[in-house]
Order: C-alpha cells, then structure tokens, then sequence
C-alpha cells in the first residue's frame, strides 16, 4: 500500500498567490510579505508550472485573477481560513497561560464564576477561555484542556476524576414550605416535583424512604438545574438541593430546606481531561480545581499524570 502523502505545491508560493489575489498587486504583496517584486514574481511563476495554469493576468496596473486562479483563490481562502481557526484553539496568547475550559452551564453559574478569579489569580496567573456546552464536546478534535462533566462515572478517551458528590435533600419557596409543612415524606408529593434533564436523584431520594418514584405529569423539568432552582424559587415547586452547587449562590437565599433527609445523588461531577499530556498550565488550573473541590492529593496527582 503506498503511503506516500499527496503532493503539495510549496507553501511560500501558496502565501504569496494569496496576498496577491486579494491586493491585486505584486508591489503590493512584496511590501506585505518583506520580499522584492522579483521573489514574488518568481514564487508566482513557480505555483503556475506547478499547476500548468497562468493565474493571473498582467496588466498594466496590478494583477488580475485567470478564471483559473479565481478557483484556485476560493479553495486557498477555505484552506486558510481552516487553518487558522485550528491555530487559535492551541496558540495561546502571549503573556497569558491559556487554558480551554468547557463546562456544562450549571456548575460555570452555580460553581465555577465566584471562584473563577481565584483560580486565574495567584502563581503562575491564568487565562480562562471557557466555553459552556450541554453536549460532551470531543476535547481531542476541539483542542480543549479540561472539561466538566455531570455523570455516572468515566468515559473513554478522556481521563477523569470525581470532583464531589451531592447529598440531596428537598427545598422550596418560604411559602409553598409553609404549606408542605412536616410530617411523612409522602406529603412532598402533594405537590409538584421540579427536577433537570435527570429525576434519578428524586427517585433515589424517595427510595430510601421506601417509596417507589416516578414522574407525573404536574412534574416540572427543566434541561439546566439553574432553572431547576430558579422555579423552585418562584413556588413553582419543590427542588433538592445539591450542596455544593447551591452553597454560596444567590439561590441559597431564596429557598429553605422542607424535609431534613440527605440522600447521595446517583450522578457527580467530574473533571474530564484529553489522553494526550496535559499542558503546563492545563495542569495548574486541574491542580486548583481539584483543590477547591476537596479531591485527596494522591488521586489529584494521578489525574495528571495518568496516561492510555
């Protein structure tokens, strides 16, 4: 089988056939790239015995694009345009230690902005590029550092730590509290239930109170558990708290605690990295991160330093 690459014409003259075709002038392209008239001249006739095309046609004031060089112009630019876009996901900007962060929206809003100048502040500085995504991004092809993740447990081709569990228990407006009042857990479904995307942690909670939970129609979903609290909130209905998402948002403040059991969520938070070595600074921020969350040393150092 013949691996040989497909052969490409040099890029220097790719660079100049580019400046060109948008200046219209070879004067022009040589001041842009630091060359004489004469070096681009030649990197233009060479890119054309290349092609067995003329490019472009003379005249007497600038250049103009051969029909021929008009389409080989369009798939330059896509070409370029590809590669650049590649280039700003892993040059980092100069100064900074650029570290590509992707979140899902709950934990950036509930969990990650009032810590996010701790963790860009200190020895070395950082700079955050966070992205906020629902789906699990492929950090490999998308050139991301680090990723956090709500689930059940690791995922192939990343390497992950758990960062915290949540113990649950249920909460709700002042007022609509004062209507649930105390008593047996099967009064909390008197009224409507509020959970996000997932009701595993309603279903676990009812659980250990030996009752067997399923999703009514009066239930309220929500794909993002920001909304979850917001609705609980505004006495739309009951929630569960998941500490530590909710501790030291503005939600805490707006909602109290209808029944004092704490169950262990059956999902967590997980702090995903690419298989590939980890960059210096994505290793800082992990480092910082997983402080922050309470992960024990020993498993923060093997999340760096594991490999497939």
């Amino acid at each position: 089988m013949d691996h040989n690459p497909t052969p490409l014409p040099p890029l220097d003259t790719i660079r100049a056939f580019d400046t060109a075709a948008r200046t219209g002038s070879f004067s022009a392209t040589a001041e842009t790239l630091n060359l004489t008239h004469g070096a681009i001249s030649r990197q233009i006739a060479k890119l054309e015995r290349w092609f067995g095309h003329r490019l472009f046609d003379r005249q007497a004031r600038g250049v103009a694009l051969t029909p021929e060089g008009q389409r080989l112009f369009l798939r330059t630019t896509e070409a370029l345009s590809i590669i650049a876009d590649g280039s700003d996901r892993w040059i980092e900007a100069r100064g900074s230690a650029v570290v590509r962060l992707t979140s899902i929206p709950s934990i950036s809003g509930l969990w990650l902005m009032q810590r996010l100048a701790a963790f860009e502040g200190g020895d070395p500085p950082l700079r955050i590029e966070l992205s906020v995504e629902h789906r699990h991004v492929d950090l490999e092809s998308e050139g991301g550092d680090l990723a956090f993740r709500c689930g059940r447990g690791r995922i192939p081709h990343r390497i992950s730590v758990q960062l915290f569990e949540e113990l649950c228990y249920p909460i709700a407006a002042p007022r609509l509290a004062h209507r649930i009042g105390q008593g047996a857990p099967e009064r909390l479904l008197e009224f409507p239930l509020i959970h996000d995307s997932d009701a595993s942690a309603w279903r676990a909670w009812f659980a250990s109170r030996d009752i067997d939970y399923r999703p009514r129609p009066q239930d309220r979903r929500f794909e993002d558990y920001n909304l979850v609290l917001d609705a609980a909130a505004h006495g739309l209905g009951i929630a569960l708290a998941r500490p530590p998402m909710i501790e030291g948002s503005h939600h805490q403040n707006r909602v109290i605690a209808v029944d004092a059991h704490r169950v262990k969520n059956p999902v967590s938070y997980w702090l995903d990295r690419p298989a590939r070595k980890p960059r210096p600074a994505a290793i800082v921020l992990a480092r910082r991160i997983m402080a922050e969350a309470g992960v024990a040393p020993e498993e923060a150092e093997a999340f760096v330093a594991a490999e497939t």
